[in-house]
């Protein structure tokens, strides 16, 4: 309830107060206390199981806490027993990660399902009204459209920017309440990124205090005037964003130094020759000739376009090529189809997993299941109980945080999603193991325990071939580097040479 006594006006928009919850024996938030200030973008950042995501919810009124308390502007409430729509009367707006705006509607008629149809007489929708009021919206948080205009025609930043409009609509002042975005830029490319960013800033500028939930750390140390960090429930550290750089995050984030990424003079030696192509072409792709050994890390550096991802698409067999030739360990791969590239030994982990790998209305057994099915089955029935049984031991084995294996894979993070589908891939013990954009979309923690999968897999002789515009993190996890430009391969880069700066700069120079 929201305690009669309020407290004095002060600067703090927000302040969370000895918040914890538990499910079950796992103690999800242990006392979390930190504070958010006016006008600041406020970063919360955690890896898988800090509880960052419990506390939004809980603040939102979705789940209750056991103990603790919230000061939102002048008003306490008991954070045990916070309804949705008390959390919404004080100014609280959540804008989730997952996509809320609807593209097939107009600009205008998303902005009113967050605060309704204006009608006239009889109860009939206003379009004028609507489309006035839309416009007033548009101009009050700086979005370039119109608001006749089709949602999917904008750029993924202004739909996010519309999403957070319609959440923010009925407040009168920008100083107002607390705007919640939980990884807002998750599926926005680089360029989108600073155009949202830009956006934030100026709202921030204007009064809005915002709580900023991310897992890519360098927008956090691009946007962020405040910096909050939770591990494992508990509360690590609240500090100005200029006390604090990127390794100094990590190391708040994991609990730990900065491990490195490198591949380091443990690594095995380089095995027998296991993938080749030679002169492959295909859509962007031109004349590609490479080969990956046994036990090596090799990865693709390029632009968007560059063909980056066609390459593993063909070797995977979803896309033809017009001419060349693909093998793995000698052996041709005719058939130009996943089905015989899978036959070959060959694992694909595509860019996109909510679209092309994750299905998440089925279980974590279902999923983890999808590439070894046949297995189980038997005499024209699958064996359950087995099936469970290795689904089990997997969890444990490839560090998956679920709460059983009939947990609906939607409801796992997307770094704990990730590990799901590598482990789908992996438990085949493939010969050659395509990863494009293997940890995009997932915490630092997520990444560490990704690469660790990897290694893992190439200690037993597996051949790895990985795309990433992660250039620091290529760099560090790669023993060479190809560099495409305008679909062909025009530099490899190894040894010394192989640093995030010179990818960078051969992936941008001209031909």
């Amino acid at each position: 309830m929201i305690d009669s006594q309020t407290r004095p006006a002060d600067d703090v928009a927000l302040r969370v107060q000895g918040v914890a919850k538990s499910f079950g024996a796992t103690r999800a938030l242990k006392g979390v206390t930190f504070e958010a200030k006016r006008g600041e973008v406020h970063c919360l950042l955690g890896g898988n199981g800090s509880g960052k995501s419990t506390l939004i919810k809980i603040l939102a009124g979705i789940q209750s806490a056991d103990e603790g308390q919230f000061q939102i502007g002048t008003n306490l409430i008991d954070a045990t027993s916070v309804s949705p729509t008390q959390s919404s009367d004080l100014g609280v707006r959540v804008v989730h990660q997952q996509n809320s705006t609807f593209a097939d509607l107009s600009v205008a008629e998303n902005l009113c399902l967050g605060h309704g149809y204006l009608t006239g007489v009889g109860g009939k929708i206003s379009w004028k009204e609507t489309r006035r009021r839309a416009i007033e919206l548009l101009d009050r948080f700086a979005i370039d459209a119109d608001p006749d205009t089709q949602l999917s025609e904008l750029s993924p930043a202004n739909q996010t920017m519309v999403a957070i409009a319609r959440a923010l609509q009925d407040q009168e002042g920008a100083h107002e309440g607390v705007l919640v975005l939980d990884e807002p830029t998750a599926a926005l490319p680089a360029h989108e990124v600073n155009v949202l960013l830009d956006a934030l800033r100026g709202y921030a500028a204007n009064g809005q205090t915002i709580i900023f939930v991310t897992h890519r750390l360098d927008e956090v140390l691009a946007v962020a005037d405040t910096i909050t960090v939770l591990r494992d429930g508990n509360h690590v550290a609240t500090l100005p964003r200029t006390a604090v750089d990127h390794a100094g995050l990590v190391d708040l984030i994991m609990g730990r130094s900065v491990k490195s990424l490198a591949a380091g003079e443990s690594r095995l030696p380089v095995g027998q020759l296991v993938l080749s192509t030679s002169n492959l072409s295909g859509g962007p792709v031109k004349d590609i000739s490479l080969t990956i050994h046994a036990g090596e890390i090799v990865g693709i550096a390029g632009l968007l376009g560059s063909g980056r991802s066609s390459i593993l698409k063909m070797i995977f067999g979803l896309l033809q090529p017009e001419s060349g030739t693909i093998e793995v360990k000698g052996t041709p791969v005719l058939a130009h189809s996943p089905r015989d590239a899978m036959r070959k030994g060959v694992a694909y982990v595509p860019e996109d997993r909510v679209r092309d790998s994750s299905f998440n209305s089925l279980s974590v057994l279902d999923n983890l299941g999808m590439s070894t099915v046949a297995q189980y089955f038997r005499r024209g029935a699958i064996r359950h109980r087995e099936e469970a049984s290795d689904g089990r031991s997997i969890v444990d084995s490839y560090m998956i945080k679920t709460q059983d294996l009939d947990s609906l894979m939607s409801s796992l993070s997307g770094g704990n999603q990730q590990k799901v589908v590598m482990a789908r891939w992996l438990r085949r013990k493939p010969q050659v193991l395509l990863l494009d954009e293997p940890t995009q979309g997932v915490d630092v923690g997520a990444r560490f325990e990704i690469w660790d999968l990897v290694r893992r897999a190439t200690a037993e002789g597996t051949a790895v071939l990985v795309v990433s515009s992660d250039y620091e993190e290529l760099a560090g996890v790669s023993d060479r580097v190809l560099v495409l430009q305008s679909g062909r391969l025009v530099a490899e880069v190894a040894g010394n040479d192989l640093t995030d700066t010179n990818l960078e700069r051969l992936t941008m120079e001209s031909e």
